[in-house]
């Protein structure tokens, strides 16, 4: 399975993936590594690896690209004969640019236990609303921010005395170990 990888920050997700390939867990290729950030992490750690970069800088849409600018994505990703878009902290609103290329083929991991604390900032909603778990889900990908049909969720206890960055930490344990093991299922359910 050829994924092509989108992301906009540190790319911690996406080390987790690679590192899962490289162990011989997960039997798919990266293709592509796409950020709408120049010089963000993801891109580094594509280098480093070898895989193949794009850059989609548009500054004047903050939350999502023009639809010319995704259009310029779905060449891209075709081209490189991607079989699942994975976002990996891609902090754009996908439209139906990519959605029509790759109809139920773009998975999203977002940190919260979905349907709860949908959008930006999950674990400080959760640690708001004084809940007494969190977690993460991986889901695909709808018109809609994270409402796409759950695929896999992992929890997490929160903790007395926590704060967003020992709550994030703890959900991103689970997010780098959840999000390769749905790749990997994913990739034998659509192995002919």
């Amino acid at each position: 399975m050829k994924l092509g990888i989108l992301g906009s920050g540190k790319g911690s997700n996406f080390a987790a993936i690679l590192e899962a390939i490289r162990n011989g867990e997960l039997h798919a290729a990266v293709a592509l590594a796409v950020s709408d950030v120049p010089g963000s992490g993801i891109l580094r750690l594509a280098e480093e690896a070898g895989v193949p970069t794009l850059i989609l800088h548009e500054p004047r849409y903050r939350t999502r690209l023009s639809p010319r600018v995704e259009e310029q994505l779905v060449d891209a990703l075709r081209a490189a004969g991607v079989d699942l878009v994975v976002l990996a902290g891609y902090m754009r609103i996908v439209k139906s640019p990519l959605l029509d290329a790759f109809p139920r083929r773009i998975i999203n991991i977002h940190p919260s236990l979905l349907p709860s604390f949908r959008g930006i900032s999950a674990w400080e909603q959760a640690l708001a609303a004084g809940v007494a778990t969190a977690g993460c889900t991986v889901h695909y990908v709808d018109a809609e921010i994270d409402t796409g049909e759950i695929l896999a969720q992992a929890e997490v206890p929160v903790l007395p005395g926590d704060t967003a960055e020992s709550l994030h930490a703890r959900i991103q344990a689970e997010e780098h170990r959840l999000y390769p093991e749905v790749i990997r299922r994913l990739a034998m359910e659509t192995r002919p």
